[in-house]
Order: structure tokens, then sequence, then C-alpha cells
């Protein structure tokens, strides 16, 4: 059933609310805090910006977004895949902006924001749908790896230089073994093995807010910071202030493209959790609205001080599993970032760093799916070569990943077009059961010896012309005295210009040999199509049957006519 708000969506929350009354949403709103609060520090850090910025994102953007999203299960807020995108747009660009990788974040945002905020208001979201679930795959699984290869030397303690290789730099890093640090890599390696061992033995704890709290009570008694360890130190205490991002035309002119794919990729994630959350709990979804939610959730962060957002899968499946119902829950959530950042950061300055490198790896271990690289291949061998070269150049490019997507948007368009190029050809003959099929692939003799159908499945457009040119005129030369060539064309939804001249010359070459072209099952918007360009009057009103039973029967008189050729006969 529609939304009675489909603009102001949390008009709607009271009527679920009398319907499922507030406990989902205020348990679901307390967990997702418990698990967002240290993942915000730990995206942030991902992203190369100071741990607070993630807490200013978790706050008033999660607010925004819920109010406006369509979904109000979605958790908004820093996500891993979006901060590593920042983290690569913004770190070369330092140097530019005189360092002020906090201004260039706020810029993406708005940027990021904007685009997602005028694609959803002109109801463009099917644009995004452009980029192939293969294509995007190849991106996710080789964005989580990047990131996994770039938490595993701060997890031991170690430096991970920043360079435009960082393969390269991750073996430097490894290279220094010798200056790991024994008390950095305990915390670091003994996080994630509590992690990963809550999540399989029991999945209901919280383990991050746990951890959390265990390797912040033991830092602060060995001394970890004193030792020379890194913590995350001094977390400033209070509310976000307005901010306004860095204005300048050379920054917005390098941050445009990073924006495009940071705009996509984290709707992409936005919509694949609307999706299975709606599917689940039918409750409508309208990609358009949650285009412009996700976008003022940006805006937000851009002007309040934080990174762009999304919403996490992980998180978004964690307010749906504790019932959650509508934002509400997101509310609750932001009042818990609220009252951390009002009286709680000081607890945050002896949590070690090694640990949110473990936080960053037990949540991104679990994006990476190669099984659906594999199935694609099946599949296709072409979305398997796609979804492979994505992944690929994303490594190749790495850091700059923003460059992965644009090679998998490629593409993605160039399959479109290759496959639009290459429809469904088929002749068909009378199968056993009555119904006309592929004759090569089911071993069928031609239905007539002076008569070829030919099925062509897709648009006649100056995609596809050639490919159909090709087609009856191989028809034609399918048999020793082919008189009539019928084109079975339920399959046929649209025809341009191009399709109509191409038809038209086909028309007069076939005249020209004595041989005739039929027409079954043609659509109306087909043949509106011919009779305004006038090729329909050549082809003639008798050349058009509604299926092929009904041409046989018609063309039989013609096609048993002495002679070189016959008219078709009126149906």
């Amino acid at each position: 059933m529609p939304s009675p708000h489909p603009h102001l969506p949390f008009l709607a929350w009271p009527a679920q609310w009398r319907e499922h009354g507030l406990r989902g949403d205020l348990v679901a709103g307390i967990t997702v805090a418990l698990v967002l609060i240290p993942q915000a520090l730990a995206y942030a850090k991902l992203a190369g910006l100071p741990p607070h910025i993630g807490l200013y994102a978790a706050l008033l953007p999660a607010v925004v977004a819920a109010l406006f999203g369509s979904c109000g299960q979605l958790s908004t807020g820093p996500v891993a895949l979006t901060s590593l995108l920042v983290g690569a747009s913004i770190l070369p660009l330092g140097a530019t902006a005189g360092g002020d990788l906090v201004g260039l974040a706020l810029l993406l945002a708005l940027l990021s924001g904007l685009i997602q905020l005028a694609l959803g208001v002109l109801r463009l979201g099917w644009l995004l749908n452009l980029l192939s679930v293969p294509v995007l795959m190849g991106f996710v699984n080789a964005a989580a790896l990047i990131i996994c290869l770039t938490q595993i030397p701060p997890l031991l303690g170690l430096a991970m230089p920043h360079s435009d290789h960082l393969l390269v730099d991750f073996v430097r890093a490894l290279g220094g073994l010798d200056a790991l640090q024994p008390a950095a890599a305990a915390f670091g390696v003994g996080s994630l093995a509590v992690l990963v061992g809550l999540k399989r033995l029991w999945p209901r704890l919280p383990g991050v807010p746990l951890v959390v709290a265990a390797t912040i009570a033991l830092s602060a008694w060995t001394g970890f910071a004193a030792q020379g360890g890194a913590v995350v130190g001094a977390v400033p205490a209070g509310l976000p202030g307005f901010s306004l991002p860095p204005l300048r035309p050379e920054l917005i002119a390098a941050l445009l493209p990073a924006a495009f794919v940071v705009a996509m990729v984290s709707f992409m994630e936005a919509a694949s959790s609307a999706k299975l959350i709606c599917g689940r709990t039918r409750q409508p979804w309208n990609q358009d609205q949650e285009l412009v939610g996700q976008g003022l959730g940006k805006l937000a962060a851009a002007f309040t001080g934080g990174l762009p957002v999304s919403a996490s899968f992980s998180r978004s499946a964690l307010n749906y599993a504790n019932e959650a119902r509508t934002g509400l829950s997101s509310l609750v959530t932001a009042a818990f970032v609220l009252a951390a950042l009002l009286w709680f950061t000081p607890l945050l300055w002896h949590l070690p760093k090694p640990v949110l490198a473990a936080i960053i790896l037990q949540a991104v271990a679990g994006l990476i799916d190669t099984g659906v690289m594999r199935r694609a291949w099946r599949a296709s061998r072409d979305d398997g070569a796609a979804a492979a070269i994505t992944f690929l150049a994303t490594l190749a490019f790495a850091p700059n990943i923003q460059n992965g997507v644009f090679t998998g948007l490629i593409l993605s368009l160039a399959l479109l077009v290759y496959r639009g190029m290459r429809p469904r050809v088929a002749l068909l003959g009378l199968h056993e059961d009555g119904t006309y099929r592929d004759r090569e692939r089911f071993g069928l003799p031609h239905p007539h010896p002076r008569l070829v159908i030919l099925r062509f499945d897709g648009p006649l457009s100056f995609v596809t012309a050639a490919t159909f040119e090709d087609a009856m005129l191989g028809a034609a030369r399918a048999q020793e005295s082919v008189r009539v060539v019928l084109v079975s064309a339920a399959g046929i939804n649209a025809i341009d210009a191009t399709g109509l001249h191409t038809l038209a010359s086909l028309v007069e070459r076939f005249h020209g040999q004595g041989q005739t072209i039929a027409f079954c099952g043609l659509k109306k918007q087909v043949i509106d199509a011919m009779e305004r360009d006038g090729v329909w009057a050549r082809i003639g009103t008798h050349s058009n049957y509604r299926t092929e039973h009904q041409a046989l029967d018609a063309l039989q008189p013609a096609l048993a006519a002495a002679g070189p050729a016959a008219s078709a006969p009126a149906p």
C-alpha cells in the first residue's frame, strides 16, 4: 500500500506505532548505537580523518536520512566502503587544500549529496541501474580486500605508508616487522579473535561494544599509551558547530568525479539493504525518495562537520533483527551518539587504535563474496569477465579505487550495447507439440519448402538494424526456392528511423528478387510507427498475421502457385 505522505515519510510513522508499538524502535535504536559509536570512530580513521568526525556523521545526518528516507529500518552513518572512497578521494588532494582533509571531506559530502538529491527530485534513480550487479560485486570485493590490506599493518602496530600504489605500500609495511609492537599486536589480534569468536559462538551478544569497553579498561590499566602505544586520544566533547565546505573551483572540479562515485556506490549499498528489508516487511520502498533522504543526509554531514554517510547493510540488518519499524530507531541511535559526544568522550581516550583496525576488519570481511562472481561467470562469460576486470582494475588503481568504479561503469555500458547489438535470432520449425521453435536447437525441418520463418527477439533500432538485415538476407537463402520470409515479430517491441529505413530497403530488395516479406505478431506500437513512416503501405496490410499458424494457412495458396513468386493473399 503506497504511503499517504510519499515526500514526507516520517508523517506515516504514528500509524506504525499504533499498530506495532514503540518497543521495537527503542530496543533497535539502543542496540545499533552500541555498534555505531565505535564503528564511527573506526571508519573516520579509515577515511584518514580525526575520530570525532565519524561521530558527527552519525548524529544529524542519520536523523535527516531517517526522516526523509522511504525505508524505516535503514541505519545511516559512516560505513566502510564509503569511508574508503572518501580517503581515496581526499588524500591525493591534501596538498592542494593546504592539508585541510576535513574540509575536503565536507566538500565531498556536499557534492555527492547534491548529486543524489538531484537524481531523487528528478526521479532519475533508474540511472544507477546502469552499473550491473556483477560489476558492482567485482568492485565491492576488491574494495573490501583493499580495506583489509590497509588495516593489517595498524592491527599489528605498524605504520602504513601512503603512495600511489597501495599494494607496494602494503608490502613495505610488512617489511618493517622488526618494528612490530607486541602490545599493539596483542590488542589488535586479540580483539579481532574475540570479535570473530563472539560472532560465531554468541551472535546475539554486542561484540563490538564489549570489546571496546574491555580494551579501554585494559589499555588504561596497563598504561598502553604511556608505553608508546597508539590510542584514539582526545575526542572533542560537545555538539558539532556549523561548518562550510571550501567552495574553491579547483577543488570542486577535482572532487566532482569522486563525488559521483561516492553517490553511486553509497546508494547501491543503501538500495540493496532497503530492497532486502522492505521485501521481508512488505513495506513500500521508493528509490527516488531514498535518494532524496540519503542526499539530504550527506548535505547535513557537509554542514555539521561530518564525512559522507550511507546506509550500513550490517547495522540496517541489526535494526531489522531487533524489530525496528520506523525511522524512530535511528533517532534513538542519534540520541545515544549525542550523549556520547556530550558526556562520554573522555572514556574513549585510552581506546587503542589497533582495536579500531580489528573492528574494521571484522565488519568488512563479510563484504568479500567470491561466490557471486563465480555465479556471474557460470551464468554469462561476459558478466564474469566484467566482474573479474572490475576487480583487477580496482586493485590496480588502488588507492584511487574510484577509477575501478569508472572502469566497471564503462564495462556495464559496453556490455549493454554489445548485448543490444546481438538480439536472439532463430529460424523456426514446427515442433511436435504444435508450436514453432528454434529448428537448429530441436532439429526441426522448415515448415514449407518455399517458406522460412525468422524470429527476431529485440527492438529494430539503429543498434540492431544491421543484424536484422543480415538475418533476413540469410533467411532468403536458407532454402533453394524461398518465396516468403515470414518474420515472427512478437519479440520486436520498438522500431526507430534506422529500423524503418532498413525494413523499407529489404522490402524493395526482396521484391526485386521475386520474394515477399510477411509478418506475424507485430505489436501495435510497431505498426503505428510503420504507418507514420509510410513503409506499412509498401508492405501491405495483407502481409500481417496474428500467429505463425494463421500465416501458414493463409500463405498456402501462394506457396503452391506456379511461377517464381506470388503475392501474399489477404488473411
